[in-house]
C-alpha cells in the first residue's frame, strides 16, 4: 500500500509539473499564480503546498526535471576513464540541439526560460537559480574539457574560460534564435554542424589558446 501511495504521489507531482509548463507557457512566469496551476491541473492548493514549497519551486522543479537526463552523458564525458571525453561532449550537445526540436516538452520549458521567464524583485530566486546553473555547468565543461587534453584530444595551450564562456554563447543563442525564428534555419539537421565547429575551434582557433 506504501509503495502505490509514493507511486500515485509521484504521479501527482508530475502532473502539477505538467501543468505549470503549460500555464508558464501560456502566460508567462510573473504573471502566472499557483491558483492558476492548481486550476489547469485539477488539484487544490493544498496539493500544490504538499509536493512545493512556492512558484518559484514548482518552476525550479519543472526546469530540473529536463535538466536530469543529461547528467548521464555529461558524467560519462567527466569520467577520468572515458577515453573519448570530447566524443561525449559531442554526443550531449547534439543531443540537447536535436531534442529541442523533437521533444515538445523541452521546447516549451526553453520557451519558457527564454522568451516567458520575466526577471523581476518577485522572481530573483529564479535569477539566482538560473546564474547557479550556469556556474554548475561551466564547472560540468571545465572538467570534461580538462578530461579530453589529458587524453590528447585538445592542446594544452586551450583557454578554458574562453572555451566555456564560447560553448556557453554558442548554445544559448542557437536555441534562442531558433525558438525566436524556427523557419530561419534546420537546427535538427544543422545540429552536428554547429558543434563540429566549435569543437574544432578549441583545437584551431588561435584566440582560445594561450592567455
Amino acid at each position: 500500500m506504501a509503495r502505490r501511495t509514493k507511486a500515485e504521489a509521484l504521479e501527482t507531482r508530475h502532473h502539477i509539473l505538467d501543468a505549470a509548463e503549460r500555464v508558464f507557457h501560456g502566460k508567462g512566469v510573473s504573471r502566472t499564480s499557483l491558483n492558476d496551476i492548481a486550476r489547469e491541473a485539477g488539484v487544490t492548493r493544498g496539493a500544490i503546498y504538499w509536493h512545493f514549497k512556492n512558484k518559484h519551486d514548482v518552476f525550479t522543479a519543472m526546469w530540473e526535471r529536463h535538466r536530469l537526463p543529461m547528467e548521464t552523458i555529461t558524467q560519462r564525458a567527466e569520467d577520468p576513464d572515458e577515453p573519448e571525453p570530447l566524443g561525449r561532449l559531442r554526443e550531449a550537445l547534439i543531443f540537447v540541439l536535436r531534442d529541442t526540436v523533437q521533444d515538445p516538452c523541452r521546447r516549451r520549458v526553453f520557451e519558457i526560460i527564454f522568451h516567458k521567464c520575466e526577471f523581476t524583485v518577485q522572481t530573483d530566486p529564479l535569477l539566482a537559480r538560473q546564474q547557479q546553473i550556469y556556474l554548475e555547468g561551466s564547472e560540468k565543461i571545465r572538467r570534461t574539457l580538462k578530461n579530453a587534453i589529458a587524453k590528447g584530444q585538445l592542446p594544452d595551450s586551450l583557454n578554458l574560460d574562453r572555451a566555456i564562456t564560447q560553448l556557453h554563447v554558442q548554445m544559448t543563442g542557437l536555441i534562442y534564435t531558433w525558438l525566436l525564428l524556427p523557419d530561419a534555419f534546420d537546427l535538427e539537421a544543422e545540429a552536428e554542424h554547429f558543434v563540429d565547429c566549435y569543437l574544432g575551434s578549441l583545437r584551431e582557433c588561435p584566440s582560445l589558446s594561450g592567455q
